[in-house]
This record gives structure tokens, sequence and C-alpha cells, in this order.
């Protein structure tokens, strides 16, 4: 069964298909912050990551006349900016120094939040509290698991769609996917 917000995106897909402007601006307003937020996921940069969802939406006009399956135009945008993301990042000659500032900054947050007093054991797991503890814990796995646990949860791709998104096999999706979550179990237990 087709979700329905994948229908209509097919259904606007389909009305660029024919030439109608107004169903691609709308294809725009629903899908630029999510393209902004992926790419944001990879290189770290606010900036980069808007001028990478723009170079990918001048990708996608230019061939979502060849796209087949309408209905997968979520999958197949967030394909598009996976690869410029990652193009991106293999020209950037700084990536290690990139890498470990972001491996610090991650680790330095992650040591504030365990070592507030404000934050106790009981607490720790409501309201806000607790999306800051997961997002700091999540932001100690290695990038490829927070890939997986990005797509999976926040964006709501399919095991399907993963694999198809990062070029890898169902199987190493959800092994991935598992261990994610035993990982993530293990960080926030501490």
């Amino acid at each position: 069964m087709i979700k329905p917000k994948k229908a209509f995106d097919g259904l606007l897909v389909l009305q660029c298909q024919n030439g109608d402007k107004k169903a691609f601006s709308l294809l725009v307003k629903r899908w630029h912050i999510k393209l902004c937020k992926q790419a944001f996921w990879y290189v770290k940069d606010p900036d980069v990551a808007k001028d990478i969802a723009q170079d990918c939406w001048t990708i996608i006009l230019k061939r979502i006349y060849n796209l087949q399956e309408p209905n997968s135009f979520g999958s197949w945008a967030l394909t598009i900016v996976h690869r410029k993301s990652i193009d991106w990042l293999r020209k950037e000659k700084n990536t290690d120094k990139r890498l470990h500032k972001y491996y610090e900054d991650s680790k330095t947050s992650y040591d504030i939040i365990k070592n507030d007093t404000t934050i106790s054991r009981d607490n720790i797991f409501t309201g806000t509290d607790n999306i800051k503890v997961i997002m700091n814990a999540i932001k100690n796995l290695p990038q490829n698991l927070q890939i997986i646990l990005r797509l999976f949860y926040l964006e709501e791709c399919s095991i399907n769609e993963i694999s198809s998104i990062l070029k890898i096999s169902k199987g190493t999706v959800k092994s991935r996917l598992f261990y994610a979550r035993e990982k993530l179990k293990s960080i926030l237990k501490t």
C-alpha cells in the first residue's frame, strides 16, 4: 500500500512530466527543507547543504521527465542528494580535519550533557531532555549508522528505499539498523 504522501508526490511528478510548473513548485516546497537537512547531515555546513540542495533541484528538474516510478520521487531525490553530498566530501581537501572536528565536537557535547548535574537519572527521559540526549547519543555513532537511523526514522524510508539510496544490500541495511539500535541502547544506559 502506498502512503498518501508518496501518492501525492507521485501525482505531482506526473503533472511535472506533463509540463505543469506549479506542480514542480509544490514539489520544491514539500521537499526542499528535507533535501537541505539530508545534505547537512553529510557536510555539517548549512550554507554548503543549501548549495548542494540547489544543485540537486537543477538535476531533478532536468531528469524528472525520465523518472519511471513517480511514487518513488522521495527516495530518488534523496539518492541524488546523497551522491552530491558524497561528491562534495570527496572534493573537500580537509575532509580528515572536518571529520576529526566533528568527532571532537560531538564528544564534547556528549560530555557536557553527561556531566550536567541538572540532568539526573530520573529526568533524563522526559520532554526535550529526552530528544537532546538521544540526538547526542546518535552523534557518537559512526556516520554510516547515523545515516541509516536518519533515513529510517526521520525520513521514514523503507529498508528497500534505504538500500537503493545508499547502494547497499537490504541485509546490510537491516544489520546496520540493528547494530545502530544496540549501540544506542548501550550509550543511553551509560
